[in-house]
């Protein structure tokens, strides 16, 4: 549907409309994907994914980037299993979907609790779905705690492969996002860049939100120190 578009369509009212140049950019998005993946990089691609379910499009995203990077691995490069970890503000509820029953795949999400898309409650999915839902107004030690407590018993039990990391940054203190009230900083995604890297023996990241163009290019800059030496970017 997306690669015959003749004009702009909505998929989501109001937050997803594609157009005759949406399906080069999303394929784009999602090979720049494979390719960190590949190269332990941090792809820094639109139009996001994380929201787009195993068929349609919504929240910005029209092609699950992550999800088509950890198929690519499993199915290419014989990586059998893959922890997705997640810190956008909003819960990735389309990769949680594509990856409901799968036990190759743990998806583990840290978001805002009671805001857009309306899922990730805690013990919502399946043996392999970790849901982090936080409270407004957290910062920086409230996330950190919560990904020590919660993220890294869980994925260290999956022993993954690879982690590939669903790196939003509308958490930022300095985001003005309808019904967002997160006080992340610089800091605290380094040191959650940091703890997802230590995580498994191979670490890539795909960009997801972060719309404050000000304050984005650092908060990248920050999370690749907390990959560690060698990280590269994509896109």
């Amino acid at each position: 549907m997306l690669e015959g578009l003749t004009e702009p369509t909505w998929f989501d009212y109001p937050n997803t409309i594609a157009s005759e140049t949406s399906w080069d950019a999303a394929v784009l998005a999602a090979g720049c994907a494979i390719d960190a993946a590949e190269s332990g990089a941090f792809a820094l691609v639109r139009p996001p994914g994380h929201h787009a379910p195993p068929a349609g499009a919504m929240g910005f995203c029209l092609i699950n980037n992550v999800a088509v990077a950890v198929r690519h691995m499993q199915a290419e490069h014989g990586i059998r299993k893959i922890a997705i970890v997640d810190f956008d503000v909003h819960h990735g509820n389309g990769t949680q979907d594509i990856f409901m029953g799968d036990d190759s795949v743990l998806y583990a999400s840290l978001h805002q609790e009671g805001i857009y898309p309306g899922t990730g409650s805690r013990g919502e999915g399946d043996d392999t779905t970790v849901n982090v839902p936080l409270r407004p107004g957290c910062g920086d030690g409230e996330w950190v705690h919560a990904f020590e407590r919660c993220v890294e018993p869980a994925v260290s039990r999956f022993a993954p492969e690879l982690v590939l990391v669903s790196a939003g940054f509308d958490a930022h203190e300095d985001e003005d996002i309808y019904l967002v009230d997160m006080h992340v900083t610089a800091d605290g995604f380094r040191e959650l860049a940091r703890r997802c890297a230590a995580l498994g023996p191979r670490v890539a990241a795909v960009l997801e939100g972060g719309y404050n163009l000000e304050t984005l290019p650092r908060l990248v800059a920050a999370t690749l120190d907390g990959f560690g030496a060698g990280s590269t970017t994509a896109g």
